[in-house]
């Protein structure tokens, strides 16, 4: 690994494991969809790749998914914080982007439109306030965040100091682990997307 920066310490970004929804390709933005039992099953076999990792602050989005994938994880005291919810899809909750290309030909969740939703400068400035909190808490240790896909997307974006629509490059599988980190006083990714 790579030196992690000014204060030593990393961000370990999981994303939580397969939902129905998710394994089917839509969006699961604010509806509350539980872990099917191979995500559940996912959130376990994380136990190892973080177990004996001691970290300082430990937080979840109030989603379900999320939380239980901590919890499954082997952490049992996280701290919710509503920052980390997935993008609020609006209208689009629910869909795949086959069904909203249907309505709205050419649509991309990075470019939008998001009726009745959020937009990436939104949940950019969500990932911004996540990343603050962060690099404050990473004075004292590592932090570990359990949260969504093309929130986590977003947030790898904005660390690195690109547009919020940048995340579309960044593939992201349930149930995996990244962590971003320093090279010397810059901002880098160490992993990505990792099972």
């Amino acid at each position: 690994m790579s030196p992690a920066g000014p204060s030593g310490h990393r961000v370990w970004l999981v994303r939580h494991g397969e939902t129905e929804w998710a394994r089917d390709g839509r969006h699961t933005g604010r509806t509350d969809i539980p872990l099917t039992e191979t995500g559940r099953r996912q959130a376990r076999d994380l136990a190892p790749r973080l177990a004996g990792h001691d970290f300082v602050l430990v937080l979840t989005s109030p989603r379900s998914r999320a939380s239980e994938t901590a919890r499954l994880a082997g952490f049992d005291k996280v701290a919710v914080d509503d920052e980390l919810q997935e993008w609020d899809y609006g209208e689009l909750e629910g869909l795949t982007t086959q069904e909203i290309r249907a309505r709205i030909p050419g649509w991309s969740i990075w470019t939008g439109p998001w009726p009745g939703g959020e937009t990436a400068r939104g949940v950019g400035a969500r990932a911004d306030r996540v990343i603050a909190r962060c690099v404050a808490a990473a004075a004292d240790g590592d932090v570990l965040l359990f949260s969504h896909g093309h929130f986590l997307r977003v947030m790898a974006a904005r660390w690195i100091e690109l547009p919020p629509r940048s995340g579309g490059r960044f593939a992201l599988d349930t149930a995996t682990v990244s962590v971003l980190a320093w090279e010397r006083d810059t901002r880098v990714i160490e992993t990505w997307n990792e099972d």
